[in-house]
Order: C-alpha cells, then structure tokens, then sequence
C-alpha cells in the first residue's frame, strides 16, 4: 500500500497532459489536464485498454475518426488497437482522470500526420 500526493507530481507539459499518480506494476493511474485548445497527439496501445472519466471542462476524443465530445461525469473506454486524439476544443480548462491496464511499458504508438 501507498499514498500518493498529487501535489507531489507534474503535469507532462508544464500545465497539461498527465499527472501520472501511479505507473504500474500492473496498471497507470493519471489526472489529465489541458487549457483551451491544447491536445495530445493521436496514438494507440498494443496491449493496454485506456479510460477517461470527465472530472471537470469537455473534450473531443476522437477514436478511430469518430468524434466523441464528453464533458464532466462522462466515461469512456477504448481498446487496445484503437487510434485516439484528446483535443480540448473548449474555451475553459477540462480535467480527467485516465486508467491504463494491463501495464505493459512501452506500449504507445505515436501515429503521424493525424486529422480528423
């Protein structure tokens, strides 16, 4: 057992992207964070299964070219294999928590020249 802080941790980018809480043994557990008009680039995972519950703000999640726009109290799963972009197309910061599992590091595939 352990306690995490989340003061004790940064975002990936300063003031956005993940705030890993836990990564592994066996899954990742972050809080995701992006001010209007900020993304993450598409990418997909061989092995993990990723969700994103909507804590605070909306965001687009588009996965495989489909656009989901979530906002606050909303979850979404997506498997293993499946290509997804988070834009925040908001004029308002958005905030998330995301799960990844089983962990298997490294398991990101960064895909080029992605548009939707």
């Amino acid at each position: 057992m352990y306690i995490v802080n989340e003061e004790d941790r940064e975002y990936r980018f300063g003031d956005s992207g993940p705030k890993y809480l836990m990564k592994g043994p066996r899954m990742n557990f972050a809080l995701v964070q992006f001010q209007a008009g900020q993304d993450f680039k598409a990418h997909y995972h061989n092995v993990m299964e990723e969700n994103f519950y909507i804590l605070e703000g909306e965001v687009d999640i588009v996965v495989d070219g489909v656009v989901n726009h979530l906002r606050a109290g909303q979850m979404i799963h997506i498997e293993p294999g499946e290509i997804h972009y988070v834009k925040n197309s908001s004029d308002k910061p958005m905030k998330m928590i995301s799960t990844l599992a089983p962990f298997t590091d490294p398991d990101k595939v960064d895909v080029e020249n992605y548009t939707y």
